[in-house]
């Protein structure tokens, strides 16, 4: 099938194998044997990803918009992506090149850097609630509570009995997160020691990049080691069914981008968003509309709705057939269970515990819906459709255009 603005859309998955399976912390996983120049699931090369890179980023907006105008209606559901990762290792890029790709009205970013003397006055993750998206929302954590666990450990900002204890706060924290409605995507940006090294030397030489040098970056890649060891605790002690980590091999930046965009799309999917039923009544509405215009502008509303009907169908149609394509890459290389697949359990996660070391199987992914369910369901929401969306459809159908058109650097 053609997209519209012409190319032809893949019948097969991009993805070898879905981040999703590639990318998690499971209980095997050791990060000293890490590849950070890998780009696992994905063997096409950097310029097939960057125009995928696009096309997804047509659909992670369809899908932010749906959960933005559910928040409107009551829908209590929403997203936080908690990006960490240590110098130079892409994090901001994120917010640029990911979420740039979607309505920012849609979009809580908070970043959080050394506690504020209001902010180490309360428990850590007070500052964290606060900062919490709301309904609708896709919230993004430049850095979060893990800062709590990483930098106050290795900087010895605060006892061993301290920060061990927190791995299980933090535990029980996300659950509940998880059982109101969040949607939590952690991604870990894992940059080697030799990129980080070309990277920091060039925000010292070029003036473009100066200021994002701080020479405190130089101590703290002296404590690589220390930083390395406490990710490896991260990982293990807080990677749960309900909120796994992905660990992203950062040295190529298109590909970090690439897997962080595509978890976020099928976290999307999976929320089967639909677009919210008001409850007034459309004739009414339009009959109420009528009634304030003249001929001339009853005329130029007859012409704007005219055709609407299968223009919205197709629309919908087209947006089943890329949610579809989303699913397939999904479950790419998703045979059979892989070592290290395993993540720890909510007993053991949201435990007293910390140093617990249960483990049990990654659960199986939420069931989707059948590819014939699902064009069911488009079949059935475009009658619903009819006048609603008037003039504002074809404003956002070249917004979207937009979108498409913008490359990611």
């Amino acid at each position: 099938m053609a997209n519209k603005g012409g190319k032809t859309k893949s019948s097969s998955p991009r993805w070898d194998e879905s981040p999703r399976q590639t990318l998690v912390a499971g209980a095997d996983f050791k990060l000293a044997d890490f590849d950070r120049s890998s780009t696992p699931g994905w063997q096409l090369g950097k310029d097939a990803a960057e125009e995928f890179l696009l096309e997804r980023g047509a659909l992670l907006s369809e899908l932010q918009e749906r959960l933005f105008a559910a928040g409107k209606f009551a829908d209590p559901r929403r997203v936080l992506l908690v990006v960490q990762g240590l110098d130079t290792a892409g994090k901001g890029g994120i917010a640029r090149h990911v979420l740039g790709m979607v309505d920012p009205q849609g979009v809580a970013l908070a970043s959080f850097g050394v506690p504020t003397k209001e902010e180490a006055s309360h428990h850590f993750l007070w500052r964290i609630r606060r900062a919490l998206p709301k309904p609708g929302r896709i919230g993004l954590f430049d850095r979060s509570h893990y800062e709590d666990v990483l930098v106050q450990r290795v900087e010895k900002i605060v006892e061993e009995p301290v920060w061990r204890k927190r791995y299980g706060e933090i535990n029980r924290f996300e659950k509940k997160l998880v059982d109101d409605g969040v949607t939590i995507i952690k991604v870990a940006l894992m940059v080697s020691h030799e990129e980080q090294a070309v990277r920091l030397a060039e925000r010292i030489v070029r003036p473009d990049k100066k200021w994002k040098y701080n020479p405190g970056d130089i101590d703290t890649r002296q404590k690589w080691d220390e930083y390395q060891q406490a990710y490896q605790d991260v990982f293990t002690e807080t990677s749960t069914d309900y909120a796994p980590w992905h660990v992203i091999p950062a040295d190529n930046k298109w590909y970090a981008r690439l897997a962080i965009t595509e978890l976020l799309v099928q976290a999307l999917i999976d929320m089967d968003l639909d677009w919210p039923k008001p409850r007034w009544v459309e004739d009414v509405q339009l009959r109420r509309l009528s009634e304030t215009m003249d001929d001339a502008e009853n005329e130029r509303v007859t012409e704007a709705l005219d055709g609407l009907v299968s223009e919205v169908s197709e629309d919908l149609a087209e947006f089943s057939v890329e949610v579809e394509a989303a699913d397939d890459d999904a479950a790419a290389g998703n045979t059979s269970a892989k070592p290290g697949d395993a993540v720890r359990d909510d007993a053991a996660a949201a435990g007293d515990s910390a140093t617990s070391s249960a483990n049990t199987p990654t659960p199986d992914k939420k069931s989707k819906k059948s590819k014939s369910e699902k064009s069911e369901k488009a079949d059935k929401k475009k009658p619903d459709r009819k006048g609603n969306k008037a003039g504002k459809n074809k404003k956002k159908k070249k917004d979207g255009k937009s979108k498409k058109g913008k490359k990611s650097e």
